[in-house]
C-alpha cells in the first residue's frame, strides 16, 4: 500500500509539535528506550532550538496521549514505545495534531450522537444503515476504508438536524480522514485483529442510532474515538 504522508496543517506548525515529534521519532527508532530517562528540559531546548517553555508543552503532551511519565525532581522517561510502521504512514510533526483532534472529536462526536439518536428521522436512519454497510463492505475488500469511515461519522452528524454539527465536521475533514488514514493504515497491518474491533465499535453506535438511546450512543460513540487514539500509538 502506498504511504500517505501529506500533512493536514499546513505552513501553520508550532515548534512544539515540531519537538513532540522528533522525541516520538527518538523513542520509535529507539534512541529512547522503554523506562529511559529523557534529556533534561535545558538539554532538549539546546538539542531543539526552543526554548524550555516550548519543550515544556511538547512534554505535557507526550505525557497526555501515553508515552511517557513524569516523576517531579526526577525527570521525564519513556511510558511507551510506539509501532515503527507509524513512520510509514504520517510525518511526526503532525501527530500532536492528530491526537488533539480526537479530543476534540469525542467532545463533538458524542454530542452529534446522542442527538442523532433523538432527532433521527426514517431517511436518516436508512442514511445511516447504508454508511454502516459501506464500512462492512470495505472491510471485505480489505480496503482502507477512509472514505466510509468519514461518511458515517458525517451521517451522524446530518442527522442530528443542527447543520453546524455537519459544517464542523466538514470543514475538519481534511484532519480528520488524515487521522482516520493514519488508524486504519496501521490497522491494515493487522486486519485479523484490527478491523473487526473497529467495526465492532461502530455496530454498537449505529445499533443505539437505531434503536433511538441517546445516552447508548453517546458513550459508544465517545469510547469509539478513545479507543481509535489509543489505537495510533498503542496499536
Amino acid at each position: 500500500m502506498a504511504s500517505e504522508k501529506g500533512s493536514p496543517q499546513g505552513n501553520g506548525q508550532k515548534l512544539s509539535d515540531h519537538v513532540y515529534g522528533s522525541i516520538v521519532d527518538s523513542i520509535i527508532k529507539e534512541e529512547y528506550a522503554e523506562g529511559q530517562r529523557l534529556p533534561s528540559e535545558e538539554r532538549l531546548a539546546r538539542q531543539h532550538g526552543v526554548s524550555r517553555p516550548i519543550v515544556r508543552e511538547a512534554l505535557a503532551r507526550l505525557r497526555e496521549d501515553g508515552l511517557i511519565r513524569s516523576h517531579r525532581g526526577a525527570g521525564s522517561f519513556v511510558r511507551l514505545r510506539p509501532s515503527r510502521a507509524m513512520l510509514d504512514f504520517a510525518p511526526l510533526d503532525s501527530l500532536a495534531d492528530i491526537q488533539r483532534c480526537f479530543e476534540f472529536r469525542m467532545a463533538v462526536e458524542a454530542e452529534s450522537a446522542r442527538l442523532a439518536a433523538l432527532n433521527a428521522t426514517d431517511e436518516d436512519r436508512q442514511a445511516l444503515s447504508a454508511a454502516f454497510a459501506l464500512l462492512e463492505q470495505r472491510i471485505r475488500e480489505n480496503a482502507l476504508g477512509v472514505d466510509a469511515d468519514f461518511g458515517f461519522h458525517l451521517a451522524i452528524a446530518r442527522a442530528t438536524h443542527n447543520r453546524f454539527f455537519a459544517d464542523t465536521l466538514a470543514s475538519l475533514e481534511a484532519t480528520i480522514t488524515y487521522g482516520q488514514r493514519l488508524a486504519r493504515g496501521l490497522g491494515l497491518r493487522r486486519p485479523t485483529f484490527h478491523l473487526p474491533e473497529v467495526q465492532e465499535e461502530h455496530r454498537r453506535i449505529h445499533d443505539c442510532l437505531q434503536a433511538g438511546d441517546a445516552e447508548g450512543a453517546a458513550r459508544a460513540m465517545r469510547e469509539h474515538l478513545g479507543n481509535s487514539r489509543r489505537r495510533v500509538f498503542e496499536g
